[in-house]
């Protein structure tokens, strides 16, 4: 296990965006003065995402997965024995963890409080992460687009996880996506609403009739 001490520097919360490989996958760095948080590690790519941890200097003590698909929970394991931090999802997740989590579930980490919120859809075990103004969202909702579901009971429950959990939080809460698939890397709650043609879709059929013609709706108006 690799030890680390806060070596008695204030810092400021804080959030590093990390591209830790796989398929554009972004990972976070997250925490205070005392100790840090990793949101979906990935494949840590080059040890991108374990440099940025000891550079804190501060202890690991999560590692949140948004959802258990093999690009976002890969290093995990490594990272947890490495730095003895917890690994958490939700508790329908079938990737061997060490906490479950449910909707609305809080876990405190120094000064800062996590909540987490069950937004099934993409996958049965879909989580976002609230801390403060910052939401990890994984594959739920990225920039200007959303997660890859059927055009059934999977499209249903994202379109309500993205309606009524996710855009009843304040405008300027800072959306942290999973993946660089959007035009920036974060957006805000309010920047989805007015800009995410997905988010636009006021009704369950409009939202499953975008996701069934989205390549020609990306070709006429030039999303890449």
């Amino acid at each position: 296990m690799v030890n680390l001490t806060n070596l008695g520097r204030k810092v400021e919360p804080f959030v590093k965006q990390i591209r830790a490989g796989g398929d554009r996958n972004f990972a976070y760095l997250f925490g205070d003065d005392e100790v840090c948080a990793v949101v979906d590690p990935s494949y840590d790519e080059g040890g991108k995402v374990s440099r940025e941890i000891e550079q804190t200097k501060l202890k690991l003590e999560w590692i949140l997965i948004t959802h258990g698909d093999p690009d976002h929970i890969y290093s995990a394991q490594k990272i947890s024995q490495n730095y003895g931090a917890q690994i958490a999802a939700h508790s329908s997740c079938k990737q061997p963890v060490h906490y479950w989590l449910n909707d609305g579930d809080e876990v405190t980490m120094g000064s800062l409080s996590i909540k987490a919120i069950y937004t099934p859809g993409h996958t049965i075990d879909s989580m976002c992460f609230l801390c403060g103004k910052w939401l990890f969202t994984g594959d739920t909702l990225f920039i200007g687009k959303v997660g890859g579901t059927d055009f059934g009971a999977g499209a249903k429950a994202e379109y309500d996880s993205l309606h009524y959990k996710l855009m009843r939080l304040p405008v300027d809460t800072i959306v942290y996506p999973g993946h660089d698939y959007g035009l920036k890397p974060v957006s805000t709650i309010g920047d989805e609403k007015k800009n995410n043609p997905f988010i636009q879709c006021l009704s369950f059929d409009a939202f499953v009739d975008l996701k069934r013609n989205w390549q020609e709706y990306k070709r006429k108006h030039g999303i890449p």
